[in-house]
């Protein structure tokens, strides 16, 4: 055994030193493969020999199992050459795959190539079509100006026919004078007509014309200034028996006139608060302060709030089953707080209601134990007090009298107007000519007119006897006092919004024609707003009609369809539901055309 393991080292050692029999075939595949599938194949091949080689050494040394061995080496053989066949018959496949696997690379890069060229024909077109636009732009401006230019022409040319047809009536005029004369002259040279002289005749004859024709004139003139006017005696008779009548009806229903003056014991503070509280208003407005001031006491003395339960008719930040306390703050708290609710409000986006908004923002300032408590106490006070705009303003909206956005756009319109004198100011005094004060409110309001800019002025501190060198401080303008009333000038920007909602409205209603009972569609209430207000956005128009036919925006049917038409209201209701929102005047209405 010890011969035999010397003789397999030998046999092993003199393997690895002699060169390749000469007998061993390659493959003539071997020479077509990459040069790293022959290194892979030769290095497997020079592996295996040293073994066939020690395997048949054994073979030949062991004689009693030579048949043993020669049958394993046979099978192995068998199969290594099955496995080279299966390897020979999967070349071609290989081959095909890379073929493959190159012609879809191709396709790709092909229709890349292609995709490439269509995205550049699309932007070629895209580019195109800009250019397009601008050019109809700039065809359509082109023919805005030709048509400004002809309606100038026309204007000139109706003038010029104007002038042509005066000059033409003078011209007559001129013509039959001379004829006249003619006449006259060929009547003096003609014998037997009284022999006097005919340059006194026609002279006369002139003279009498002007006078009839100024006779005519003045008799014309007396028609149309005393063709209905009575005689004196009958007119006295009249004005007489109308102003008994006037006593008479004056006795039988007024009533004597209210002496405030007895209030001044009555009211908290004595005649000397009575006074301020009184100065500058009405009966009316007298009432109403007279009214706060009874509520207010009352408020005072109560110590609790019964509760309003849960019905639906009950707003959510109310509802509650027995005695809520009354916290008592003072009115300048109940301002201060409603001021930091609208901060807290427009800080960020709420979505949502501002009920809702409102009982949450007295959870997080008081805690959800005295929340319900604040919230009556709050609403009763702001019911209460109707002369004080943040209180009167939070009420609206709490109550969905008036949309959020008519508060917002009230103070971003007062934002804007103090930025506007500001950058007016150039010299950052804080003072104002009134020449510069009319021009920031015509350039900030161009669609106010010259009474509504003069009222401004007037609440600004301006007088007509004013010289336009008078300076202004216009900074005070925009202050408020400790309970958040603002400056008259502050205050009459919002009476004029007020109005000029109203009388927006109320152009609407005439150029529909419809009683407020009656039905309105959605198209005519759009075309309606369309002809008083042609400046309108499709935008702006579609938040009026949603608001007026209570449908979100997102279901409002486009313009000219079918379901238009079977979407009605009550004119009235639709009327109350815009005079909630921030409704007003975009651009100047079109006038009509000249006959």
């Amino acid at each position: 055994m010890a011969c035999q393991q010397s003789r397999y080292h030998s046999f092993s050692s003199a393997s690895r030193l002699q060169p390749r029999p000469s007998g061993v075939t390659v493959d003539e595949s071997f020479l077509t493969e990459d040069k790293s599938t022959q290194n892979r194949k030769l290095l497997q091949k020079r592996r295996t020999l040293p073994y066939r080689e020690i395997f048949e050494f054994f073979i030949e040394d062991f004689k009693t199992y030579k048949p043993l061995l020669s049958s394993i080496k046979n099978a192995y053989e068998g199969m290594l050459a099955h496995q080279r066949e299966k390897i020979r018959a999967l070349e071609p496949l290989k081959a095909k795959l890379v073929t493959v696997n190159e012609d879809c690379n191709e396709r790709i890069l092909a229709m890349r190539a292609e995709e490439k060229h269509e995205i550049s024909l699309l932007k070629k077109e895209k580019m195109n079509l800009l250019k397009l636009i601008d050019k109809k732009n700039e065809e359509k401006i082109s023919l805005q100006s030709e048509v400004t230019k002809l309606r100038k022409n026309l204007a000139g040319e109706y003038l010029h026919y104007l002038s042509e047809r005066d000059a033409r009536k003078i011209l007559i005029a001129d013509l039959n004078e001379l004829r006249y004369q003619r006449e006259d002259m060929s009547l003096a040279q003609s014998p037997g007509i009284w022999g006097e002289d005919p340059v006194k005749l026609t002279l006369a004859l002139k003279m009498t014309r002007q006078d009839l024709t100024r006779t005519q004139m003045e008799l014309n003139t007396m028609k149309a200034n005393f063709g209905d006017v009575v005689p004196r005696r009958d007119f006295e008779m009249q004005e007489k028996t109308n102003k008994d009548l006037q006593e008479q009806e004056i006795q039988r229903t007024s009533t004597p006139r209210p002496d405030w003056t007895k209030c001044k014991d009555v009211v908290a503070g004595g005649p000397e608060r009575w006074q301020m509280l009184a100065e500058g208003k009405n009966s009316d407005q007298l009432v109403d302060m007279l009214l706060e001031e009874i509520g207010s006491g009352l408020l005072r003395e109560k110590d609790f709030f019964p509760g309003l339960g849960y019905g639906e008719a009950i707003p959510a930040f109310l509802r509650f089953d027995g005695l809520v306390e009354n916290k008592k703050p003072s009115k300048k708290d109940v301002v201060n707080l409603l001021k930091d609710a609208w901060k807290e409000r427009l800080a960020e986006e709420q979505k949502e209601t501002f009920p809702d908004f409102f009982f949450n923002f007295l959870e997080h300032r008081f805690g959800p134990s005295d929340a319900m408590a604040w919230a009556y106490t709050i609403f009763e006070n702001i019911k209460i007090f109707h002369s004080n705009e943040v209180m009167s303003q939070f009420y609206a909206v709490l109550m969905g009298k008036r949309s959020e956005n008519v508060y917002v756009t009230q103070k971003e319109t007062v934002a804007q107007l103090l930025k506007e004198m500001t950058n007016a100011d150039s010299q950052n005094e804080g003072l104002l000519t009134m020449e510069q004060f009319n021009t920031v409110l015509k350039s900030t309001f161009p669609l106010k007119t010259e009474e509504q800019i003069q009222e401004l002025m007037e609440a600004g501190g301006w007088h007509p006897s004013s010289s336009n060198a008078d300076l202004l401080n216009y900074r005070s303008l925009f202050m408020e006092d400790e309970e958040g009333q603002s400056e008259p000038f502050v205050q009459k920007l919002w009476e004029q919004y007020m109005d000029e909602k109203d009388g927006y409205l109320q152009e609407l209603k005439q150029e529909l024609g419809i009683e407020l009972h009656e039905e309105v569609t959605l198209p005519k209430l759009r075309g309606g707003l369309m002809t008083i207000d042609p400046s309108l956005d499709k935008q702006t128009v579609n938040t009026y009609m949603s608001q007026a036919f209570q449908l979100p925006e997102s279901e409002m049917p486009e313009e000219g369809d079918e379901k238009e038409e079977a979407m009605v209201e009550i004119f009235q209701t639709a009327l109350e539901r815009l005079q909630v929102i921030d409704i007003r005047r975009v651009g100047p209405r079109e006038p009509e055309p000249a006959s």
